[in-house]
């Protein structure tokens, strides 16, 4: 879902997620790495998480053989760190801002993993998982931040029960680092609109935001 919006242009709400949890606009490239939600539960919470595949290299079909279980683990030396991985995210949003969806939200992608967010652990039960094509640490792309900021706002007119944005970092402190100080959470507010209390304990407050 490319934009030509201005950067810091607030996205308009709109429910361009299907009953299935499929956004229509978004390339699908479905995963088999995902599984039912336990009875009752409800997408409440986004995690927001960085990838890049190998580390530092952007635009490659890697990251999406990950997600579809087709990486060649001998193509690089760094994926003989992480053979025989199994995982998902619900969507990715790369570089140029282009929408790619692996799984649909009604379903329980793999990508958070061992977590916990305000004390309910097991975050792959509650949330959708986004990845932004990036290396945490580095800075993100303006067309990111609008794409996520326009998804963020269509999930939640399609699912009301989303209350919260927080890191692959906060929901699993010491284990994972991501999105990373690079990230700029301000700005996320700042084109959401959506209250402080949305988001993780990162500092955003009014004297932080992006003009």
């Amino acid at each position: 879902m490319h934009t030509t919006d201005a950067p810091d242009a607030k996205p308009t709400p709109s429910c361009d997620v299907d009953p299935d949890g499929w956004h229509l606009l978004a390339r699908r490239v479905p995963s088999p790495n995902h599984g039912p939600r336990p009875a009752g539960a409800v997408p409440e919470l986004i995690v927001v998480h960085a990838i890049s595949l190998p580390p530092g290299v952007y635009g490659g079909p890697q990251i999406e053989q990950l997600f579809t279980n087709t990486l060649d683990w001998e193509a690089h030396p760094y994926f003989q760190q992480i053979r025989g991985l199994e995982v998902s995210s619900h969507f990715l949003i790369r570089r140029d801002g282009e929408l790619v969806q692996f799984v649909p939200c009604e379903r329980r992608a793999w990508h958070a993993g061992r977590s916990c967010w305000r004390g309910r652990p097991n975050c792959n039960d509650f949330s959708i998982g986004i990845e932004l094509e990036g290396l945490e640490g580095d800075p993100f792309e303006p067309d990111q931040y609008t794409v996520l900021a326009a998804l963020c706002q269509a999930l939640r007119a399609r699912y009301p029960t989303l209350v919260a944005v927080a890191g692959h970092e906060h929901i699993a402190p010491g284990r994972k680092r991501d999105p990373g100080p690079g990230f700029d959470w301000a700005r996320l507010r700042a084109l959401t609109g959506w209250a402080r209390d949305c988001f993780a304990d990162v500092d955003i407050s009014p004297r932080n935001l992006a003009p």
